[in-house]
């Protein structure tokens, strides 16, 4: 019976984020077939061909991507986000969700912050990786220790969530992953061996 319990289990560790993202991308072909549709029978009639919803998806994405990309857009993002950063639950939600997104985008001036690391502290043979988020607390509101310190992001396993921890530069080693290897470690809890990332760069001053 153990034996039985302990397949079913790993079969089912196995499906389920296979089974997740078809599902995902089922639902969102699903949809841009549907509105490719409609967006082309008024000038073609009955004329379709099966898949143009999907090129109209990633020409989408692509379009909103150049779109933000503009300066002159983030006053009418600002317009567009006011109901979700105003709303009292639904600010908080969506302003961590907003961050947490802006930090795995690729922004060249970050490019040194996505980094990952070890963070080890003296006298101590715990080992937990995080994620750099902040390579200084100048800017830190008056009660933060000040010094050559860096936060350190350190996600939990099986959900979305974690701690952010303020430590001495000196207790954090860059390692070889990326920090999209590190997170989806992270989620299942490090079961599974991650694949090498980019090679580990020293940690820069702050």
């Amino acid at each position: 019976m153990k034996r039985i319990y302990q397949y079913f289990f790993r079969g089912l560790i196995a499906a389920l984020p296979l089974g997740l993202t078809v599902y995902l991308l089922y639902i969102f072909l699903s949809w841009m077939e549907t509105l490719a549709m409609l967006l082309i029978r008024p000038f073609f009639g009955e004329f379709y061909v099966p898949g143009m919803g999907l090129i109209l998806g990633i020409i989408g994405i692509f379009l909103v991507g150049v779109l933000v990309s503009q300066r002159n857009v983030g006053k009418l993002l600002s317009l567009l986000e006011f109901p979700f950063t105003n709303l009292p639950v639904v600010k908080s939600i969506y302003s961590s969700l907003k961050s947490f997104a802006d930090y795995f985008a690729p922004h060249p001036a970050q490019a040194t912050q996505q980094m990952v690391v070890i963070l080890r502290m003296p006298g101590q043979a715990l080992e937990v990786v995080g994620l750099v988020t902040r390579q200084h607390v100048d800017n830190l509101p008056t009660g933060f220790l000040q010094g050559d310190r860096v936060a350190v992001y350190l996600p939990m396993g099986y959900m979305i969530g974690g701690y952010t921890v303020f430590v001495p530069r000196e207790w954090v080693q860059p390692i070889d992953m990326t920090v999209e290897e590190a997170m989806r470690a992270s989620l299942f809890a490090w079961m599974n061996s991650a694949s090498k990332g980019a090679p580990p760069q020293p940690m820069p001053p702050s």
